[in-house]
């Protein structure tokens, strides 16, 4: 709001607009302002989402994506060990965003295009029990992660489209998987 009144005044200082065209436009900034304001936003019933984590991309060659995109768009590696020789993450923005590049399996057919394999999205307020009692009530059938114990867990399950949907936060003091170690079962 404050730059749209900014940029109103200075069209009236340079002469675009006459002094009733600006109070008309200041005038009608202040009624949808108010309205906008007045209008409830319906609050959500599940979760607030406050990052994507990471999105999971299986490709041909996973060392040839990974170089692409560190050139193009500067991101960078987060592991040296690359993941076994089979994938490899790639940090970007300002959050906890990453790239996670992985190679087809084997058994793949060396002409198919490269897939993503899921989108995984931090959420607000971490609980891991709360979260597991919400997605069950939904039922939606949650695979616990541990993998990122003991800082991050997640659950993985899948959209009303069938699509991969991977949602988790950091773990604090409190939680049930507070101090646990990768693998552990969050049963």
């Amino acid at each position: 709001m404050e730059n749209f009144i900014s940029k109103l005044l200075k069209d009236f200082e340079s002469g675009k607009m006459t002094r009733r065209q600006l109070v008309q436009s200041l005038a009608l900034a202040a009624t949808a302002a108010s309205a906008a304001s007045a209008t409830p936003v319906p609050e959500s019933k599940g979760f607030t989402a406050v990052s994507v984590n990471h999105i999971s991309y299986t490709v041909a060659d996973y060392k040839k994506t990974r170089e692409f995109y560190m050139d193009l768009l500067g991101m960078k590696p987060i592991r040296v060990d690359e993941d076994k020789n089979t994938q490899s993450r790639l940090h970007f923005g300002n959050q906890d965003s990453v790239l996670l590049i992985r190679n087809r399996g084997q058994q793949s057919d060396a002409n198919a295009k490269p897939t993503v394999d899921h989108i995984a999205y931090t959420i607000d307020n971490w609980n891991t029990d709360n979260v597991r009692a919400e997605l069950e009530r939904r039922g939606l059938k949650p695979k616990f992660d541990s993998a990122a114990l003991p800082t991050w867990a997640s659950f993985n399950m899948e959209d009303p489209d069938g699509y991969h949907l991977q949602i988790g936060g950091f773990v604090k003091p409190g939680d049930s998987m507070y101090g646990k170690k990768p693998g552990s079962t969050g049963d």
